[in-house]
């Protein structure tokens, strides 16, 4: 067992710093061929952040682990509104805009609406419930959409207000120093993953308890650890913006493209994923929403951080009490 801890670890050890080079490279690359900080920092930046649950869904999938596919990016949403936000506001209130609360946050939501829509669904032959190939492909065209917005909103920002000094600068590397990145950062995301996806897989057998619940605990909690960096980091510097949009941007990504693509590639039933988990993440996305517009003049204060992180605490608890 401390084998498979140790194995397990420097799975996810491989998955972050191959997310963290190839998110380099890659930014580096775009920089080259004139893309703004402000597109970069909206899309491979947030690709890169979301590569965890990505490499994991993916390789779950294919492995027919597919409670785990399903409960890395269920649990991994739920740790971002109300562990990372929650801690967020703790260290530091958070202010955010208004066009935030009326456009980025509903997309959030709806993105957990229809996962809750499809996982409450009776199939008529009385089968358990899943993401279908045709449910994949329909997230994937939600999250082109999602991208086509992003970039219109890039391309009028930059218009209105050029470049954000604020915004954190791309790094510039060689060519083929970027390209190293790319290459090294995605073979440890490949090698990374499998050997996490087989270590989580092997633990969860060893405890007795279903894949799913490894990922919406274990699983979820480390792949969501870049966000958690950069959100506090960016708290703690004041930059409360970018702390909110990384939790956004990273929801919307987990479950339009990572789902997206995971049952397109194999259909994923929700197995051991309940009702009850999708309509946590519901409840805790609208809460995310609600925050922002009361009591706190657009503020998320550190009170209501302290709500959404004893709530994420108590749904742990629900789910370790589930599984002894």
């Amino acid at each position: 067992m401390l084998l498979t801890v140790l194995l397990l670890i420097v799975g996810l050890v491989l998955i972050l710093g191959g997310a963290n080079y190839m998110t380099d490279g890659a930014a580096a690359v775009a920089k080259r061929f004139g893309l703004s900080d402000l597109v970069v920092g909206l899309t491979i930046v947030a690709f890169g952040t979301s590569a965890p649950e990505l490499t994991i869904s993916l390789l779950s999938a294919i492995d027919g682990n597919t409670g785990m596919a399903i409960g890395n990016v269920v649990g991994s949403n739920i740790f971002n509104i109300l562990l990372i936000i929650g801690a967020v506001a703790l260290a530091r209130p958070i202010k955010v805009e208004k066009g935030i609360m009326t456009n980025e946050i509903p997309l959030v939501i709806l993105s957990s609406v229809a996962l809750l829509a499809i996982g409450s669904s009776l199939p008529l032959d009385g089968t358990a419930p899943e993401i279908t190939r045709v449910n994949g492909i329909l997230l994937l065209l939600f999250f082109a959409i999602f991208m086509r917005y992003v970039f219109s909103q890039a391309k009028n920002g930059a218009d209105s207000a050029g470049n954000n000094d604020d915004d954190k600068p791309v790094k510039k590397l060689p060519l083929w120093k970027s390209v190293l990145f790319i290459a090294g950062g995605l073979a440890a995301l490949v090698y990374g993953g499998d050997l996490f996806v087989d270590k989580a897989s092997a633990i969860a057998s060893s405890l007795g308890v279903s894949d799913a619940v490894i990922g919406l605990t274990i699983v979820a909690a480390g792949t969501s650890l870049p966000e958690l960096a950069t959100s506090l980091t960016a708290a703690i510097k004041g930059n409360s913006g970018i702390a909110v949009g990384n939790v956004i941007g990273s929801n919307i990504f987990n479950i339009f493209l990572v789902l997206g693509c995971s049952a397109t590639i194999r259909p994923l039933p929700f197995a051991g994923i309940t009702t009850l988990d999708l309509l946590v993440l519901t409840g805790a996305s609208l809460l995310f929403w609600l925050f922002g517009w009361l009591f706190g003049n657009k503020t998320i204060t550190r009170a209501e951080g302290g709500i959404l992180a004893a709530g994420y605490i108590a749904y742990i608890a629900w789910l370790v009490m589930q599984a002894v």
